[in-house]
Parts: C-alpha cells; structure tokens; sequence
C-alpha cells in the first residue's frame, strides 16, 4: 500500500491529479498522523477531520480536478487568517470563538487550487513573539520537543516539519515564518511588500507584515508561493547565473553575537555557492545603531493596534505591556520616515550585490517553557538573542528566506537566510534550490 504521509506537495498532487491516489486517502492518512503525534508536538488548535474528509471528497469531484496545481494537498493555516466555519483565535483568550463568515484571500486561494484544510496552528498571543506558547496550546520543536518550535508560525511550522501535513500558511511580521522554519529544518519565504495578498490583523503592522509558505522541499514553496502570489511573482526558468552574493554573520542589533554554529553554516553555504560558480564576498550592511529601537518601536507598535479593540484584562501580562509600550510610539511609526530611511541606506548594498546570504538565528531555539507566564523583559531578550537577523527585511519590505543548511551540535538542523532587493523572490529560490541540490536535508523530524 502506498503510503502519502512524508510525500511532498508536488507529488501529493502530480498523484492525485493523476488518479493514482484520492483526497481522502491522503487526508485520511495525514489526519492519522496528526492524531498520534500531536499530543507530543502541538501544532494544532482545531484540526477539522470530519470537515476536511468531506472537503477532500468535493475536491475529488471537481471537473478541474486534473488541472489543479494542489490538488488533494493537505494544509495547515496559521490561527491568524480566516477559515470559513472556524473561530481565529490569534492565540488569546480575548479574542472571540465565534466562526469566521469567510476564507481568508490565502486560504481560498490555496482551496481553489484544489488544497484542503486539515487544521488551524497555534501561535503565541497576538503573533507577537518568537516561542509558540499560551492559554490554546504549546507548539513544540519536533526535533527536540525539549525546545519550542519557534513563533509567530510556529504550529505551522512544527505540522509539517511531524510529517503531519507536507505545507503549511504562515505569515511574517518579524520573522514569524523565518524563525520557526529556521528552528524547524524548513524552507520559507517572506515575499516581498505587495508580491501575496496580506490582510493579517489590523492593519498587517504596517505593511510589515507578508503571508507566505512554509515546506520541506524549495519545490513545495514555490509551488505554494505561486499559488498565493499575485500575478507572475514566481517563476522557474532554469539555473541561475552566477550571482554576486555577499556573506555577514554580523547581527543586525548592536551587542547581540551570533553563536558559531550559525556562523559556521552561513560561511558553509557560501563556499558552497561560490564552488557552484557564483561571486561570493564577506560584506556586511550598513545596518543604522538605531535599528534596534526602530524595531522595538514597529514591533510594539504593530500590537498596540491589533489589541485596541481586545478587553486587556483577558490578555496575558507580556502582552499588556508590550502593547502599552506600542501605544507610546504610534504616532512616531505611523508618521516617520524611519523605515524609508532604512531602505536608503541599504539599497548601495544591493546595488553591489544581487543576494545576502546570512545565518538565519543566531542561536537554537529557546527550551519550551510557559513563556506566556514570564515577564515582558525576559520574553523580549531571549527573542532578540536568539533572532535578530529577521526584523530588518520586514522594515524594509524586501523578500527573504530561510533554508536549511547543516546541523547543530544537538543533531537538529541549522539555517541560513537569504535576502534579495524587491522583485527577486524567483533568484531566491533559485540559489536556495542550489544549497538544496548540493546540500540536501532531511526533510522531516524523526519520530517514528
């Protein structure tokens, strides 16, 4: 009997389009798999089998059924974007159980291409941190469930990284797709301002924040990014040319260090990609000594007003703060030119280099705790720590990925970033496919 479970989406839906499996029967088997592993991982907050068998028989009815690029996938959406028929939580107690009327743009589109939803994830409260904790789940790294899974995205992360779905939506406001990707051994994309429809929240951070695919293979997310992209964003057209990539493993925050591990992977995959042909250099950007307090205040910002219409006394303590901090600097964010200035200072840098190849974290995750319960200093310096090579890519809206690349010292996988100018999402995932051919993976966490 052929098994689905651990296939990729690519060719999950090559088989279904193809006759040679149903929706059902790969659905079945994945809801099976999210039954026996989820209680050691928590990555879902809802996972909706009845729904989904159903939806995977209607799928299979479709008399498009052969032209769909998903056809029969299981998905996992993100508890932050609309699912018709589910409540969206966004990780809190303050938010209301009450169905959403309508898919979310992503989420539709993923359903027209013939994907089905098998469950939303868990976040942190509000997607505000970097650990995926809080009142509806903890979303545990499935390679060592010591440690978390990382956040914002990271129920997501953690369901395909189990094998318990082969893609999954997430999104990214600071890093929420990157990090747990990172964390998780997964391939991701954060794509460029105005590349996916967004619609996150109240106001998307101000247009920080971007959806986007989390996967195993560079194959599945850029068949996913295809899907969610507006218009021809996302292209494969061969191998590409040899690239001026610039290699840091300087952290963007002034007085956080990267840990050798993560330096070490970075410097790896540059010689593997300067093996492969392409003009690779040490270079570090310009990045400004304030970029730390811009960050902080976009970062604090952004969830003042996803709570403003939240009852506070229903919000974990973390939260209030960091909200009330964010309400001191709205008019600052809403009327600056600190993001604008960011983008002129490093557009020279790309002038000089087509790709910036840097470590993705700066250290392994932090260890699964209930960080829900911990005070707002602690939360804030253990996620800048531990990620601070994210949050400048998000302020200047420009695409960027993680992909894996070699391991920790625990066994579990390592990560590099790779940073491209606005519209270069397709050379991205070009060279990520080139550490991918080169350097393969494993794909999924091992715990059968």
């Amino acid at each position: 009997m052929t098994t689905w479970v651990g296939r990729t989406a690519v060719e999950i839906a090559a088989a279904v389009r193809d006759k040679q499996a149903t929706p059902r029967e790969v659905v079945a088997e994945h809801l099976a798999r999210i039954e026996r592993l989820d209680g050691r991982i928590g990555a879902f907050r809802v996972v909706r089998a009845e729904a989904a068998l159903a939806e995977a028989d209607e799928v299979a009815a479709r008399g498009d059924l052969a032209e769909l690029p998903l056809a029969g996938v299981p998905v996992a959406v993100k508890d932050n974007l609309g699912v018709r028929g589910e409540s969206m939580r966004v990780g809190s107690a303050a938010t209301p159980d009450t169905p959403a009327g309508a898919d979310h743009v992503t989420v539709a589109r993923l359903r027209a291409a013939g994907a089905v939803v098998v469950g939303l994830t868990n976040v942190p409260e509000l997607c505000v941190f970097g650990t995926t904790e809080g009142v509806h789940g903890t979303a545990r790294n499935p390679w060592d469930t010591s440690r978390t899974a990382g956040g914002s995205s990271g129920g997501s992360a953690a369901a395909v990284a189990a094998g318990m779905v082969p893609v999954a939506l997430g999104n990214d406001g600071m890093g929420s797709l990157r990090i747990p990707a990172a964390n998780c051994g997964l391939v991701t994309v954060k794509p460029g301002h105005g590349v996916v429809p967004a619609g996150i929240g109240d106001g998307d951070w101000f247009g920080m924040s971007e959806n986007g695919p989390l996967a195993t293979t560079v194959a599945d997310a850029r068949l996913m990014l295809s899907v969610l992209a507006d218009g021809e964003a996302v292209r494969r057209d061969g191998e590409p040319g040899a690239l001026r990539i610039a290699v840091s493993v300087r952290s963007p925050l002034a007085g956080v260090t990267v840990s050798a591990p993560y330096a070490g992977a970075a410097r790896d995959a540059a010689g593997v990609l300067m093996k492969a042909g392409h003009q690779v250099r040490r270079a570090d950007p310009r990045y400004p000594l304030s970029l730390g307090v811009t960050s902080l205040a976009h970062w604090t910002a952004g969830t003042a007003v996803d709570a403003g219409g939240l009852d506070a006394r229903l919000l974990t303590r973390r939260t209030r703060v960091h909200a009330a901090l964010g309400r001191r600097f709205l008019n600052g964010v809403r009327g600056g030119t600190a993001r604008e200035d960011l983008r002129r200072r490093l557009e020279p840098f790309f002038e000089e280099h087509d790709v910036l190849l840097t470590p993705a974290l700066a250290r392994r995750s932090p260890r699964s705790e209930p960080w829900h319960e911990r005070g707002w200093l602690r939360n804030v310096l253990v996620n800048t720590n531990y990620s601070p090579l994210t949050p400048p890519w998000n302020l200047t809206g420009w695409p960027a990925m993680a992909v894996p690349f070699g391991t920790l010292p625990s066994g579990a996988p390592a990560a590099v970033q790779l940073v491209g100018r606005p519209g270069s999402e397709t050379e991205l995932l070009r060279v990520a496919e080139q550490l991918e051919g080169l350097r393969p993976w494993r794909r999924t966490a091992p715990l059968d």
